[in-house]
C-alpha cells in the first residue's frame, strides 16, 4: 500500500504500472512480481548530528533506500538537498532498479541522501557533515552489498570526504563508493558519463526519427535545462558534435544564448556552480539573456531537441505543449523523471499522431550512462585496474546502443499499440517493460516470487 504522502513515488509506480498493462495482460503471472517489486527490501533512516563553524550542533535526516538486489549490489546515488524526503528517495531507488537493469551490468537499485544543503557551507562544515553521515551509513554499505555514488549536491569533494570517513571506520580501502578521484580508484569520464551517454542515446533516436536534425549540424537547435554536472557535459558534447545549445537553467531562472553557447561560457558556468553561484551572474555576458523565475521550455520560438537535465518534474503539461509548438522532435531526460505525467501524455500523443511527432525517452533509459560508468568503475576496482578514457568511452557507447535497442524492441512488442506506418514505438513502454522483465525474472529465479 502506497501512502498518499509519497507523491513522487506514486507517480513513478503509476507510470510503470500503466506501461506494463499489455505485457501483464499476456503474462498475468507477472502481476505478483509487480506487487512485490514495488516494496523496497530495506529502508534506513537515521539522525545526522554535525558541528557548524560556530561550534553549534546541527541535525539533519539521513536516508538509504535499498530497493532491490536481484541483479547485484544496491547501486544508486546520495542526494544532498533540502527537498530530500522518503518519497523522493523511494521514487529514485525504484527508478534506479530498472535503469540499472537496462545497462546490462550486475547492479541492483538503491538511493539515499540527506536534507542537508551543501550550498553556503564551508569545506570544513561539509567535511564534518560527511563524517557524521558516514558514521551511520558505513554499517549498511560495502563493495558487495551497497555501492552509493554522487547525485545532486554530492560531487567529488563530498565523495572524497565520505570515502575517507569509511576507510577510517572500516580500516579498508575498497570500492564501496563510485565517483572517486582518478588517483584513488575512480574511472575516467565518470563526471561526463550521464551527459555523454544521454547524447549517445539521442543520436540513435535522431538517426531513426529525424536525421535532418543531426547533432553534426549547427542548424540543429538544442534546449537543455539545469546547469550542474549533467547539463554541462550534455552541452559540451552537443557543442563538440557541432549542434547549437540554446539554454541552461538553475533554480532561479534560465540563461538563453541568442546564437548558441560556447565552450568558454560552459566553463564559466562550471566554475560558478563549484562556488554555489547562480546563472544570474552571467546576465551581462554578451549574446546571453537571463530570465528570472522561468524554465527554458517556454522561452524559445524554435527547438528541435529538448534535454531536461535539472531535477524531477521540471517539464509541465503547458511547457510540453510549448515545446511541441516550437517544433521539438526529440525529448530525452537527462534528469530522473524530468517530465510530469501530464507532459509525457502530451509527448506520447504527439508521437502517436504520426510522422513529425515528438519521440520521448524516459530517464531510466536515456540517462543510464552515469550509473553504467559507475558500474564500470566497480569492475575496475574489483580488478585493481584503470582503463583508458577511450576504453571507458567505447564501453559507454556500447551500453547506450544496447539500451536503445532493448527499449526499441520491447516498445515495438509491448506498447499495446497497433503498428502504423510512420508511428515510432514507445520508448517509455519499452524501457519500463524491458527493465521490469529482467528484474522480475531474476527475483523469480531467486525465490522472491512464485
Amino acid at each position: 500500500m502506497v501512502l498518499p504522502v509519497e507523491p513522487e513515488f506514486q507517480q513513478a509506480l503509476d507510470e510503470l504500472t500503466l506501461s506494463l498493462q499489455p505485457f501483464l495482460a499476456a503474462n498475468p503471472e507477472y502481476k505478483k512480481a509487480l506487487e512485490i517489486v514495488q516494496v523496497p527490501e530495506r529502508v534506513l533512516q537515521f539522525r545526522v548530528v554535525w558541528e557548524d563553524d560556530k561550534g553549534n550542533a546541527q541535525v539533519n535526516r539521513g536516508f538509504r533506500v535499498q530497493y532491490n538486489s536481484a541483479l547485484g549490489p544496491y547501486k544508486g546515488g546520495l542526494r544532498l538537498h533540502p527537498s530530500v524526503n522518503l518519497s523522493i528517495l523511494k521514487f529514485l531507488g525504484f527508478e534506479q532498479t530498472f535503469k540499472n537493469a537496462l545497462t546490462g551490468l550486475s547492479m541492483g537499485g538503491g538511493k539515499g541522501g540527506s536534507d542537508f544543503d551543501p550550498k553556503g557551507k564551508s569545506d570544513n562544515e561539509i567535511r564534518r557533515f560527511c563524517t557524521a553521515f558516514m558514521s551511520e551509513l558505513f554499517r549498511h554499505i560495502g563493495s558487495d552489498t551497497d555501492v552509493p555514488a554522487g547525485d545532486i549536491g554530492t560531487g567529488g569533494r563530498e565523495i572524497g570526504y565520505l570515502f575517507g570517513a569509511y576507510k577510517k571506520l572500516r580500516n579498508e580501502f575498497t570500492g564501496m563508493l563510485t565517483g572517486k578521484g582518478l588517483t584513488w580508484g575512480g574511472s575516467f569520464i565518470r563526471p561526463e558519463a550521464t551527459g555523454y551517454g544521454l547524447i549517445y542515446y539521442v543520436e540513435h533516436m535522431i538517426a531513426k526519427a529525424c536525421p535532418e536534425y543531426s547533432l553534426n549540424k549547427p542548424s540543429t537547435l538544442v534546449a537543455i535545462s539545469g546547469s550542474g554536472n549533467v547539463a554541462q557535459f550534455t552541452a559540451l558534447k552537443v557543442i563538440e558534435l557541432g549542434a547549437t545549445v540554446l539554454s541552461l537553467s538553475d533554480s532561479k531562472g534560465s540563461l538563453i544564448a541568442e546564437k548558441g553557447y560556447s565552450k568558454e561560457v560552459i566553463q564559466k558556468v562550471a566554475e560558478l556552480k563549484l562556488k554555489g553561484g547562480s546563472l544570474e551572474t552571467l546576465a551581462n555576458e554578451p549574446g546571453y539573456k537571463y530570465h528570472a523565475g522561468v524554465r527554458p521550455w517556454t522561452l524559445l520560438p524554435t527547438v528541435h531537441i529538448a534535454l531536461p537535465g535539472a531535477t524531477q518534474n521540471e517539464v509541465s503539461k503547458e511547457e510540453a505543449e510549448a515545446l511541441v509548438k516550437a517544433g521539438v522532435r526529440i525529448v530525452a531526460e537527462g534528469s530522473n523523471m524530468g517530465c510530469t505525467a501530464e507532459a509525457i501524455d502530451v509527448f506520447e500523443a504527439s508521437r502517436r499522431s504520426g510522422p513529425g511527432g515528438v519521440w520521448y525517452a524516459p530517464g531510466k533509459a536515456s540517462n543510464c550512462g552515469g550509473v553504467a560508468v559507475s558500474g564500470l568503475e566497480m569492475a575496475q576496482n574489483s580488478q585493481r585496474l584503470s582503463w583508458s578514457t577511450e576504453e571507458v568511452d567505447r564501453k559507454l557507447k556500447d551500453i547506450m546502443t544496447e539500451c536503445y535497442q532493448i527499449c526499441l524492441g520491447a516498445g515495438s512488442k509491448w506498447s499495446g499499440e497497433e503498428a502504423k506506418e510512420g508511428v515510432l514505438p514507445s520508448l517509455l513502454a519499452g524501457a519500463n517493460v524491458a527493465g521490469f522483465i529482467k528484474v522480475a525474472d531474476a527475483m523469480k529465479a531467486q525465490g522472491d516470487w512464485w
